[in-house]
This record gives C-alpha cells, sequence and structure tokens, in this order.
C-alpha cells in the first residue's frame, strides 16, 4: 500500500480517536496489580468514574469490550426464563436481544422503524398490562449507534412510575455516555451499561456496569449462571481497590486520565460541545439536500448523524470512494440500514476544525461519488460553528 500522508480521519460513532494525552497515560510501564501503587489508581477511578455516570452507586469496571457489559447486567440481576421488555430501536438492540435470548431469557420486543427512540407510551402500555409483574426488566439502548437516535431516557422512566411497575430498568450508554446528557441516579436507572471506546476517548477494551441498590438486591436472587460477570466478586475486591483477576492495567491509567480530562472541561461544556458539532452536522446534511435518518428532533442524537443516501446510490461504495480519496472512515449502515446510510461519528476528542474537516471530506466524496447533492454544507456548517 502507498503512504498516505496526514493523519487519517476516523470518524466513525466509535472506537472513536484517542487524545494524546490519554496515548501517553497508557503508554507507561505495567505494574503489579495487586501492589499499593494499583490500590491507589483502583481507588482513584473507582472513586471519581460514578461523577461521569451521575451516580452515587458503585460502577463496575471489566476488562471487556460493551457486549460482555451487556451480559453482565443480565445475568446478575435475572433468572432462567424471566420476561424482560426490550424496544428494537437499531441493529445494537437486536444484537442485545439476541444475547438475551441466548441466556434464556424472554424478551417481548417493542418494534420501531429505527427511525424513532423507544415510545415512553408504548413502554407504559406494555407495563400496565402486565399486572402479574412477570417482566423483570426494562431493557433500552440510549443512543442507538446504528441509527443516530437517542431514546429519552427520563420519559421512560416517568413511563415505568406511571405503570407503578417494579421492573428494573437496564440502560445501554455505549454511545452516549461523556457524550449525551445521562443522570442515572436522577433517572432512576438500576443498570448502566458502556464501554470505553466511544465518549471516554479510549481504546476498545472496558466495559461498565453501574448498580443501583435495587439492582443489588435483585443479584442476590438471580439464578442465571455467572462466574467472571459475577457482581460481587468484583465488588469485595473494588473495596480495596483491587480486581479479583488481572485488570486492563494500562488501558486504566488511560481511564484516569480520561476522567480527568472531562471534569476539567465539565460534564456541561462536554454536553454542550457535542451538541453544537451535531447541530452543525445537520445543517450541512440539509444543505446538501440529503436526509438525516432520526425523524423526531427531540432524539436527535449528539453523537452522530447517520445519513440516507439518496435512491438508487449505494453508501457503501460512497464510503469506499471517501476513504480511497482523503483517507477518512466513515460508518457503514448496519443491519437492515446496509448500504442505505452512512454514519458521520462527532463524539469524543473532537473540535471544530476536525468537524470542518469531515464535513469538507464528505462534501468532496458526494461530488467524486456522483451522489445528487447540493453545494454548501461545509458553509452551513461553518456558519453555525462561527457563531
Amino acid at each position: 500500500m502507498s503512504h498516505a500522508s496526514g493523519r487519517h480521519f476516523l470518524q466513525i460513532p466509535g472506537p472513536t480517536n484517542v487524545p494524546d494525552r490519554v496515548l501517553r497515560a497508557i503508554n507507561r510501564p505495567t505494574i503489579d496489580h495487586r501492589g499499593p501503587e494499583f490500590a491507589v489508581l483502583g481507588r482513584e477511578i473507582l472513586s471519581e468514574i460514578r461523577t461521569i455516570f451521575k451516580t452515587a452507586h458503585p460502577v463496575i469496571v471489566y476488562p471487556a469490550s460493551g457486549s460482555g457489559a451487556w451480559e453482565a447486567s443480565l445475568v446478575n440481576t435475572l433468572s432462567p426464563g424471566d420476561r424482560v421488555l426490550m424496544c428494537e430501536t437499531g441493529h445494537f438492540a437486536v444484537l442485545w436481544q439476541q444475547i438475551a435470548a441466548r441466556l434464556g431469557l424472554e424478551a417481548e420486543v417493542l418494534p420501531t422503524d429505527w427511525r424513532h427512540g423507544a415510545d415512553p407510551d408504548a413502554v407504559e402500555a406494555a407495563l400496565r398490562d402486565d399486572s402479574a409483574h412477570a417482566i423483570k426488566a426494562v431493557c433500552i439502548v440510549h443512543n442507538e449507534t446504528s441509527t443516530g437516535v437517542a431514546s429519552r431516557i427520563g420519559e421512560l422512566r416517568q413511563a415505568i412510575d406511571r405503570a407503578q411497575h417494579p421492573a428494573l430498568f437496564i440502560v445501554d450508554t455505549i454511545s452516549s455516555l461523556a457524550s449525551i446528557d445521562y443522570r442515572m441516579d436522577e433517572w432512576g436507572v438500576d443498570v448502566t451499561v458502556a464501554g470505553s471506546q466511544k465518549g471516554l476517548m479510549l481504546p476498545p477494551g472496558l466495559a461498565f456496569n453501574a448498580v443501583s441498590d435495587k439492582a443489588l438486591a435483585a443479584s442476590r436472587n438471580a439464578r442465571l449462571p455467572k462466574s467472571y460477570w459475577s457482581w460481587d466478586d468484583m465488588l469485595a475486591a473494588n473495596k480495596s481497590g483491587f480486581f479479583p483477576y488481572t485488570p486492563a492495567t494500562n488501558l486504566l491509567y488511560g481511564l484516569r486520565e480520561s476522567i480527568r480530562m472531562l471534569l476539567a472541561e465539565g460534564l456541561e461544556r462536554v454536553f454542550a460541545r457535542h451538541r453544537r458539532h451535531a447541530e452543525a452536522t445537520r445543517l450541512a446534511v440539509a444543505a446538501w439536500g440529503l436526509e438525516v435518518l432520526c425523524a423526531n428532533p427531540d432524539e436527535h442524537s449528539s453523537s452522530l448523524t447517520a445519513v440516507l443516501m439518496p435512491e438508487g446510490h449505494d453508501a457503501d461504495r460512497f464510503r469506499a470512494v471517501v476513504l480511497e480519496a482523503f483517507d477518512m472512515s466513515l460508518g457503514t449502515g448496519l443491519g437492515r440500514l446496509a448500504g442505505k446510510i452512512f454514519r458521520i461519528g462527532h463524539l469524543g476528542s473532537f473540535n471544530d476544525l476536525m468537524l470542518a474537516g469531515t464535513l469538507a471530506g464528505v462534501e468532496m466524496g458526494l461530488a467524486r461519488a456522483k451522489v445528487p447533492h447540493e453545494r454548501g454544507g461545509v458553509a452551513a456548517a461553518l456558519d453555525h460553528l462561527a457563531k
């Protein structure tokens, strides 16, 4: 392969660009994970990470991907044959449903057109119909990475409360944590699922379960098999800053640095920055004469924007043109959206000039791939950013 000068633009919605500060933090000698220096690191991380989740409850950190966090959330709280209410908001919601089925759970699925988030009214109706309280958990993907649609978690909590249903509330924040406003305790979430490779600005490899008192109580009676994912073992070791098995030490160095960066910027500023970049991106899409996949403005994602291709044009061919011509990776369409959309990631360690370059690459790519569009998307975004 020929050498491409300059820096590759990684504009998929995760894994995201890893900041130099985090890379330098990871690039340290590994220490004894049973020694006193590691205990200091562990206690600091396990305390400060709660701020990112906006919770006073424990946050459990696994060496795993987000899929592991999905499984951990289920096996620690549920028993074989339990019913769970899940909303099919996109490809990753489907994958979570598949894990539930493989674990022997009965998933009751509320469908969507993949252009809308979870419907609070539909959730409330399903829970009201469950007068026997057979449904043990409601599982929602906060920000569906495959569609760029963010479900309204606060409103879903209100729907559960209106139904007066005792089900656990389990929320996937893999592509929303540290990018989109999320309030675990205020919104009454019982288990928050997260991963390291998106808003936390780390490489893949860390998975998280933040757990409420209600979830911990449920775990005492949960009968799904578990060993590696056991909350009990993790929480017991975490009290002194340690882990029950070998942790991803160098990724934890990076996590400590990313937490420091997020808190130094301030979470509200982080969320505002993501909103601003998302708004600029949608203005660019509109100026090109293209359509954003998300149909409800109240559910627009701040982490990414999914863009529909014009009829007769293949999104993957367009992405290939952009990669070859401009060394920029855009997100592919997944599941039923394969070939129909491309996704622009604008989350994590990201600023105005990076967004301008990203949108310039998209606009040049549309022209090179002969995709019907209007010029001026970049200019529309820059006008917004200049304000």
